[in-house]
């Protein structure tokens, strides 16, 4: 789902997502006429050990500091908590993965977990603005 929307503070993360989607959906169509199929899976938040892996600028997040991304750095925290709390076992995107390689006729796209599936049905019902908005709640 990170390479269709993207939050604030993981431009580096977003952007390599987005590319892969790009690069993906282009050779989807180049590899076709060779029987080669290109998929894409798309998992919400998933319980790996990203979530305790990750590093906040400590002077960043100091509310002390006059930093301007304090207060996007707490919400950012909030969300990573929310997102763990919600998030899907490994085993569950590894069913979609292997559902999709033996299929004979795959889908380009397998969106995994009802946050990735309802984050990606918002966005299309909302105006980028609305979007934006509840993204930065």
């Amino acid at each position: 789902m990170g390479g269709r929307i993207s939050i604030p503070l993981s431009a580096f993360y977003h952007g390599s997502k987005f590319a892969l989607e790009g690069l993906s959906e282009s050779m989807r169509y180049e590899t076709r006429p060779f029987g080669i199929r290109i998929i894409a899976i798309e998992p919400g938040a998933v319980s790996t050990n990203i979530f305790s892996n990750l590093k906040m600028a400590k002077m960043a997040a100091d509310t002390s500091t006059p930093s301007p991304y304090s207060q996007m750095m707490q919400g950012l925290e909030k969300a990573a908590g929310q997102m763990l709390k919600y998030s899907i076992p490994p085993l569950e995107v590894a069913k979609v993965i292997v559902n999709a390689v033996t299929s004979d006729n795959p889908d380009f796209r397998y969106v995994v977990g009802d946050d990735a599936a309802q984050t990606l049905e918002a966005a299309k019902k909302m105006s980028n603005r609305e979007f934006e908005e509840t993204i930065e709640k």
